[in-house]
């Protein structure tokens, strides 16, 4: 699984998450390596590190800044579905590491 240069639009997350409608992901891939940015909707700014395996799941760690200033920190496991018309949508399990350290999940898809 490559995921580089590839976009990814939020479908669905968590109440307790801040991403949604309007966050737009970027990722970029070298080798087993990932890195992504994204903004969007309650976003300021994003960034993520992360490691992808050989099934393309990805173990990461992202930092953002959200449009009330604060700066929020997080884990998240993403599992790929490649559907049938070629796009990935990714599965992710995620947990705050910074205010409350509550737990969601959330839907991303290839856009």
């Amino acid at each position: 699984m490559n995921y580089d240069n590839k976009r990814f639009k939020v479908v669905t997350t968590s109440e307790n998450g801040e991403t949604g409608n309007g966050t737009i992901f970027l990722y970029k891939q070298n080798g087993a390596v990932l890195t992504a940015t994204y903004s969007g909707g309650q976003i300021t700014t994003g960034h993520i590190l992360g490691i992808v395996d050989a099934n393309g799941t990805i173990d990461m760690r992202y930092h953002q800044i959200n449009v009330q200033g604060e700066l929020m920190t997080g884990i998240c496991r993403s599992t790929p579905q490649v559907l049938p018309n070629g796009k990935i949508r990714l599965h992710e399990q995620w947990r705050w590491t910074s205010g409350d350290k509550s737990e969601g999940v959330s839907i991303i898809e290839e856009i």
